[in-house]
């Protein structure tokens, strides 16, 4: 199965950012926020490229998807 992760917390944590300070940068709802840090939600590729740029990283580095089915095929989104 396969399994998406982000490292949004960890830079909302290294800035003092608040989940609903990020949410309003990016034009979503905290919720969003929320269920994208939990691995819920998988971001439009627009959504993705602009949390990036709040955090001055690549969509690369917050984003991660790895199928588990194939552990030499782990894809970054």
């Amino acid at each position: 199965m396969a399994e998406f992760t982000t490292k949004i917390k960890e830079y909302r944590a290294k800035t003092n950012m608040k989940q609903d300070e990020l949410a309003a940068m990016v034009g979503v709802r905290r919720e969003t926020i929320i269920r994208l840090e939990k691995g819920q939600y998988n971001p439009s590729l627009k959504l993705a490229m602009d949390i990036a740029k709040v955090f001055g990283t690549t969509v690369e580095e917050l984003f991660v998807f790895e199928d588990e089915g194939n552990q030499n095929c782990n894809k970054k989104l």
